[in-house]
């Protein structure tokens, strides 16, 4: 039986998200729709709207925290922001990105911090970057009981070391290594991996020797799904738009015509009106007024 592609038509009823799941949509050809969120009404939205999992990205240290980069946000920071999406999803997967230098170090500190994810957020799965030593980390993550999604191609953590924010496996030899990083990271147990920034040749050639499910982001339309940032989609955030940014939204021009609406009427005093207020008793009003001015006398006001 077909599981199906699943939506917000399904309702509450909604089967949740589960590795199984995933493997289902891979093996049946159906794509996987994936948003990252980064708090509680973000993740209410990606409920409402079906997709099939939610990653907590380290791009929260730009969208929300406001650095110039992922490497500044810190373990707390992803902790505090993982779980209040947790708070906010019933359906979809959730993983949480595991932030630079929390894991690199050896394969205790990368267990320590990913169970420190799972205890603390409630989250499904965590993501780490590169392949390298990374599959070591992953492997060890894994035996630990907990799941880990792999990440190949443009690796924002290690973005300065890879030559900055640009697509990688632009040469065969890249390419390869690309793909030897992906098998890597499967044969060690990632229950999936995301491609970023790979040219579209690249993705083609590497699939068929990949047995989990690819989700991918700047890397062509041939991986079992997709992800985009949440602000990217929404065009909430207005910093750089990589290539591969589609936005379904211009959010931040309503955002700021609203807010400057407001302010307006503030200025103007047409706002609040009566209807935004509370009413209080007449007599009850007349009481208050004679208690106060017995009290404590109005002031004199300045000439």
């Amino acid at each position: 039986m077909s599981a199906g592609p699943l939506s917000a038509a399904d309702g509450p009823a909604r089967p949740r998200v589960t590795f199984a799941t995933l493997e289902a949509l891979k093996a049946q050809g159906e794509p996987i729709a994936m948003v990252t969120a980064y708090d509680y009404p973000s993740a209410q939205v990606a409920e409402a709207a079906g997709v099939d999992m939610v990653l907590v990205g380290d791009s929260a240290a730009m969208t929300v925290l406001g650095h110039e980069s992922t490497v500044p946000v810190t373990v707390e920071e992803m902790l505090m922001l993982t779980a209040a999406v947790r708070r906010g999803l019933s359906t979809p997967l959730l993983v949480a990105d595991l932030p630079f230098g929390s894991y690199e170090g050896s394969d205790e500190q990368a267990v320590a911090t990913a169970q420190r994810f799972i205890k603390t957020t409630g989250c499904d799965a965590v993501k780490i970057e590169r392949g390298g030593s990374s599959v070591n980390r992953a492997r060890a993550i894994i035996a630990a009981g907990i799941p880990v999604m792999g990440h190949v191609g443009l690796t924002p953590q290690t973005a300065a070391t890879i030559g900055g924010y640009r697509a990688q496996g632009r040469t065969a030899e890249e390419a390869v290594a690309l793909c030897e990083s992906a098998i890597a990271l499967q044969d060690a147990g990632c229950f999936a991996i995301v491609f970023e920034a790979i040219p579209t040749a690249v993705t083609d050639a590497i699939m068929p020797r990949l047995t989990v499910p690819v989700i991918g982001i700047g890397a062509g339309p041939s991986t079992d799904g997709q992800v985009l940032v949440f602000h990217d989609l929404l065009g909430i955030y207005d910093g750089h738009a990589a290539r591969f940014v589609k936005r379904y939204a211009h959010l931040r021009e309503e955002m700021v015509e609203a807010v400057t609406a407001y302010a307006t009427e503030v200025r103007s005093h047409e706002y609040p009106q009566p209807e935004h207020g509370y009413g209080m008793p007449a007599e009850e009003a007349a009481k208050l007024r004679a208690i106060l001015d017995a009290s404590t006398p109005p002031r004199a006001k300045r000439a």
